[in-house]
């Protein structure tokens, strides 16, 4: 039961500090630098804009993916392994959606321009990465101690 209440706070704080950030940026902060630009950008589509033509029904497609994902996860018990890497994956996730409907699009504002211009992305969008990243390296190394231990 313990995961489950580290999952929820998890997933809370990722949202709340995700959308308190997005405030600032929608109430007009900016600075500059050489490197990045913190700035205020919507993202209609998804990463990298991809499937911006389709519009409103992006949301819909993200939320129909959140739920899967979570079902998913509670029903394979992933819940239990990794419910701090959860909590982010849906605390960020829940927060692009949530700027879909109370904003244009999804509030971005580190804008990479250094050498490159990069995509503009958020807090919610690191949050979900370092998710990922650690899932995938913990499965990674618990799967090398299984092999080990045969």
């Amino acid at each position: 039961m313990r995961y489950l209440v580290i999952f929820f706070l998890v997933v809370l704080g990722t949202f709340v500090i995700d959308q308190a950030i997005k405030d600032l940026f929608v109430n007009s902060y900016y600075w500059d630098s050489k490197c990045i630009s913190l700035e205020l950008h919507y993202n209609k589509g998804v990463a990298f804009s991809m499937l911006a033509e389709l519009g409103e029904y992006v949301k819909w497609l993200q939320i129909s993916l959140v739920t899967f994902v979570v079902i998913f996860v509670f029903y394979e018990g992933y819940i239990q392994k990794f419910p701090f890497a959860l909590g982010l994956l849906i605390g960020g996730a829940l927060g692009n959606i949530y700027d879909r409907f109370h904003h244009v699009g999804v509030v971005d504002y580190v804008a990479w321009h250094c050498g490159f211009d990069f995509a503009v992305f958020n807090y919610a969008d690191v949050m979900i990465d370092i998710a990922i990243v650690w899932i995938l390296f913990i499965s990674y190394l618990q799967e090398r101690k299984e092999k080990r231990d045969k």
